[in-house]
């Protein structure tokens, strides 16, 4: 039946009560939500349904929090309500469905519960009807103490329950929106681009698909709407953007799925500044909706080589300071072997100070810091020293050193007593991610921030390009679409280690929260960065031809910047694990234990598709 526009506009005023005045001389399943009621009804009568939170019989009275999506309620039945209803409440277990009509009543004083949004009142019921039963839950939304993530994962529907997921989803539906509303307001427009697509070379493994009418043949499932995107661009939509649904087959992590939802934003006719300034506005206005945090603006920027020399990361958290300090001209004089070597190879000698750390971090310890770099780092070992009083430095290491080569590090290092002084001695790369990893740790375990706090800053100009080893050729830092600086053009067929590329990451609380670049709309050039990444012109015409063809049809200068949507909630919600921001995440093993994805299937399927499966010889 069609809604007429007058009714279409009352409840689009009043969506909360749209669900509750569709029945019409039937009996309501609820005329409220569970976190609805407040002082002002009072007195009414009123019918509210969903699961039993907490159960508590205290012999001549029995309480129950009923509880839904919107909040909870305090049920309480005393002699008044007669033997039938308290017959059926004794009865009652957590996560049974019930439907409860009572009367709004006022709390005593004493019990008022100021942590509930309904604490003031109380439901005394005249009814109660059992809607179904539970079995006992494996997942207890009421519980303080958590089952194994693989217990709530399996039993997911359970889990989602918990008021704390139902936040974060809250949470999450409102970042969505309120990204959503802010680019509807700067004139960006959302086109929704296949899912169903081509493979090409963006970084990770494809997920194929494969195709039962062109046997043989596979989809790939993107892992970002990069190319059409751009095919926008060409076509003129000069403004994008997309909630997009992204895949890639790779290793998992606590921030990182095989599934994933990004916001991917494309602009015509601008700048590297122009999208940050978009982005920038957008921050804002998000920190704003759901934190009520005023952000200075514009952001902080530093380049790839500051942040890489200053902290040892792309994404630097910058919420405390811990920089890393280069002493490589006094290791060459200080007569420690290991030191020598290192700078005399053309490697670097860097260090950090962890300040007041010295006293609570025994030989033993320090140790255990070692191992750890060791264990996750290629960095063989960790020099440290403690700042005694009068600033002396003192390890087993020291008598290595000259007093004054000593003396010389301490002032580097802005040493002072009771500081702990760690220093890797390697290559420039081993030293930023073993100073990363210690820096991090000391960050945490020393306290040296406020993680409510949130930082905001970017990243900007990256090396275009990184040379993959196993390969022995050069891989594209970001993606094969990626513009270089103009003033580096000439350096593509010269010197592609120096090569800069427009590029730019938002960082958030030391995680990279967004990337983009300016892309290629030249097609020669194109071709250019193809031939470099090892892409002949007959791979390129077969797997980006259209792309190629549609750059010589007057494609305008472009970029735009793909926000982690998961990530951001994971940050914004203080989530330490990303699974806890999805509704129905997949393990690090890349499986839904609920549903038991991925399953077999049978051989009529696999037969229509012209597959036969052989086992890898590691099966």
């Amino acid at each position: 039946m069609a809604i007429s526009p007058k009714v279409f506009e009352e409840r689009s005023a009043n969506p909360r009560k749209l669900a509750f005045q569709t029945r019409r001389n039937r009996p309501l399943l609820r005329t409220h939500t569970c976190g609805e009621l407040r002082k002002e009804q009072l007195g009414q009568t009123v019918t509210l349904s969903g699961w039993v939170h907490t159960h508590r019989d205290q012999g001549g009275l029995i309480f129950f929090n009923l509880r839904d999506r919107y909040g909870m309620t305090q049920v309480a039945i005393g002699p008044e309500q007669g033997e039938t209803v308290a017959e059926v409440a004794r009865d009652l277990h957590q996560e049974y469905v019930v439907s409860v009509t009572g009367e709004v009543a006022p709390r005593p004083e004493a019990m008022v519960n100021r942590k509930m949004d309904t604490g003031e009142i109380e439901l005394r019921p005249t009814s109660i009807t059992l809607l179904n039963k539970s079995l006992p839950p494996p997942v207890i939304p009421a519980a303080v103490e958590l089952p194994s993530e693989e217990t709530r994962l399996k039993y997911r529907y359970l889990d989602l329950r918990r008021p704390e997921m139902k936040d974060t989803l809250l949470r999450r539906h409102r970042m969505v929106k309120g990204m959503r509303d802010y680019f509807d307001e700067q004139e960006f427009v959302e086109v929704e681009t296949p899912i169903l697509g081509r493979s090409t070379p963006e970084g990770a493994r494809d997920y194929l698909v494969p195709s039962r009418i062109a046997n043989g043949s596979f989809y790939a499932l993107p892992q970002s709407p990069q190319i059409y995107k751009q095919i926008l661009m060409i076509a003129g939509y000069d403004r994008y953007i997309q909630v997009a649904r992204c895949f890639r087959d790779e290793d998992l992590r606590a921030d990182r799925q095989p599934e994933f939802t990004q916001l991917d934003m494309e602009m015509s006719f601008v700048e590297m500044d122009d999208i940050l300034g978009v982005v920038d506005g957008l921050v804002a206005h998000i920190a704003g909706l759901l934190l009520n945090l005023e952000v200075q603006l514009p952001l902080p920027r530093m380049t790839y080589d500051e942040a890489m020399e200053r902290f040892g990361h792309d994404a630097p958290d910058l919420r405390y300071g811990m920089e890393l300090v280069d002493v490589t001209d006094l290791a060459g004089e200080s007569g420690f072997r290991v030191f020598e070597n290192a700078a005399g190879s053309g490697g670097r000698v860097r260090g950090i100070n962890a300040p007041g750390a010295a006293k609570g971090y025994s030989r033993k310890r320090i140790d255990e810091l070692t191992e750890f770099v060791q264990g996750n780092s290629p960095a063989k070992g960790v020099v440290w020293f403690k700042v005694e009083e009068g600033g002396k430095l003192a390890s087993p290491t020291a008598k290595n050193f000259s007093d004054q080569i000593l003396e010389q590090i301490g002032q580097r290092l802005d040493a002072k007593p009771g500081d702990l002084l760690l220093f890797i001695a390697d290559d420039f790369d081993v030293t930023c991610k073993a100073l990363h990893l210690l820096r991090k740790r000391f960050g945490e375990e020393l306290k040296l921030y406020d993680p409510q706090t949130m930082h905001f800053s970017w990243v900007v100009e990256f090396p275009m390009f990184e040379w993959d080893a196993e390969e022995d050729r050069w891989a594209a830092k970001h993606h094969p679409f990626t513009a270089p600086r103009p003033e580096d053009i000439e350096k593509l067929e010269s010197d592609p280690g120096a090569c800069r590329a427009i590029a730019y990451d938002l960082v958030i609380n030391g995680s990279e929260a967004a990337g983009g670049t300016i892309r290629i709309h030249d097609a020669g050039v194109q071709q250019q960065v193809f031939k470099l990444l090892g892409i002949q012109p007959d791979q390129a015409q077969e797997r980006f031809g259209f792309l190629l063809d549609a750059l010589s049809y007057g494609a305008p200068p472009h970029g735009g910047i793909a926000l982690g949507i998961d990530r951001w909630v994971m940050t914004f919600a203080g989530r330490d694990s990303i699974r806890d921001c999805i509704a129905f995440p997949k393990t690090q093993k890349a499986t839904d234990l609920m549903t038991g994805a991925p399953g077999e299937v049978d051989d009529r399927q696999l037969s229509e598709l012209g597959i036969e499966l052989h086992k890898r010889p590691d099966e």
